[in-house]
């Protein structure tokens, strides 16, 4: 039915010239009343709805988008979305990126605090009105997620997380019984090694290799450590942070994995990086997540590109990755526990990133295109941040 409609009326368009004035007429108010059903059905949406053009000027906007952004459809007319939502724009387009302009599926969850703080999920989608590709211009859905936020991360912690942390004690303990054992018999051989009576190069080649397995004997009992705190909730312990200087350590740490993929990573972290307040341990997780995450998406001669930016109230770090991107339907689902498109992997790593971005009062946002490559970001409130609210 819609398509004949739309059909005839093509057709009346069509021979828009020829007609008269009664004719127009009654044009115009068919229109008008199709478009106010439109309009109807829009504002029954319990999601915002906006079209934006390429400068995020808003051209339409729904009853529901109007109460979350909280602004009245007369000021709403011609503004741009950038304004009326601080801090969305430097997340969403990465400071001339070239990578982050190629990308064109956008999921993002950020925080409102007019008229009362709330959370936000925004899915931003391109289109084409006249389908020949002409200006693009922007579908931008908003969902007021408040509400689930709360159930769904108290769902995940209790009943989802319970059960991992049962099966990772499970692990440590059999794990940590021969680690143990081993390290006790190499402590028992360096001691007889310093009583052997053979020649000096012998016995210091032999103490160097028990020197070495007691090295790895301690590296796997820190990773083991390391993914019981990392799947173990604890609230962070702030302090101020260099942020690109806990970036390089772990880079440091990850750089001989990088090099055995054939990855090569160029970051540009100046060191004048604003502070922040965050806790140092949890923010190498943060990064490990990310950079093992771009590592496994990318082949061999893949480059993951690192920058970084602020403004008056946040730091941005962009992780970039030639990788083969990631499909519009497993986006949307990105941050599920459990969810995930890599053979073998458990769908934790950024479930646990956006644990620790959130217990710092920070945001993950993720922008991908199959083929083409995903850019991270990640967002930090300044040290200052605060202290700056209440001085303007």
């Amino acid at each position: 039915m819609a398509g004949k409609k739309s059909t005839s009326l093509d057709r009346v368009l069509g021979r828009l010239d020829s007609l008269d004035s009664v004719n127009l007429a009654n044009l115009v108010q068919r229109l008008a009343r199709e478009r106010g059903i439109f309009e109807q059905v829009f504002n029954t949406l319990q999601e915002g709805v906006l079209v934006i053009n390429g400068a995020g000027t808003i051209e339409y906007a729904n009853t529901a988008a109007q109460r979350l952004i909280a602004v009245g459809a007369d000021e709403l007319a011609g503004q741009t979305l950038w304004r009326l939502v601080p801090g969305l724009l430097p997340s969403l387009s990465p400071a001339g990126d070239e990578a982050g302009a190629a990308l064109p599926v956008v999921a993002r969850e950020f925080e409102l605090t007019y008229p009362e703080p709330r959370t936000v999920r925004l899915n931003l989608v391109p289109f084409h009105p006249d389908g020949r590709g002409g200006p693009p211009r922007h579908v931008v859905i908003l969902s007021d997620i408040t509400g689930d936020k709360r159930s769904t991360e108290q769902r995940i912690e209790d009943e989802r997380t319970s059960s991992i942390l049962l099966l990772a004690a499970g692990v440590a303990h059999e794990l940590g019984n021969p680690l143990n054992s081993l390290t006790i018999h190499l402590q028992l051989l360096e001691r007889k090694l310093k009583k052997l009576k053979a020649p000096a190069a012998e016995t210091q080649a032999l103490a160097e290799s028990v020197k070495v397995c007691r090295d790895e004997v301690g590296r796997l009992d820190g990773i083991i450590s390391n993914f019981l705190e990392a799947i173990r909730p604890r609230p962070p312990d702030l302090a101020e942070t260099d942020v690109a200087e806990v970036l390089a350590e772990v880079l440091r740490f990850q750089q001989q994995e990088f090099a055995d993929r054939g990855v090569a990573v160029e970051a540009e972290t100046p060191h004048a990086l604003p502070p922040i307040m965050a806790d140092r341990n949890q923010l190498k997780q943060v990064f490990f997540n990310v950079n093992k995450n771009a590592m496994e998406a990318m082949q061999p001669g893949g480059r993951l590109r690192i920058r970084s930016r602020s403004d008056d109230e946040f730091v941005y770090l962009l992780f970039a990755d030639s990788g083969s991107g990631i499909k519009q339907e497993d986006l949307l689902r990105l941050f599920e526990p459990y969810h995930t498109t890599k053979p073998g992997g458990h769908g934790l790593g950024l479930m646990i990133v956006r644990r620790i971005m959130r217990s710092h009062g920070g945001q993950v946002g993720v922008e991908s295109k199959a083929g083409v490559g995903t850019v991270v970001t990640l967002q930090f409130p300044r040290k200052d941040r605060r202290v700056r609210m209440l001085a303007s």
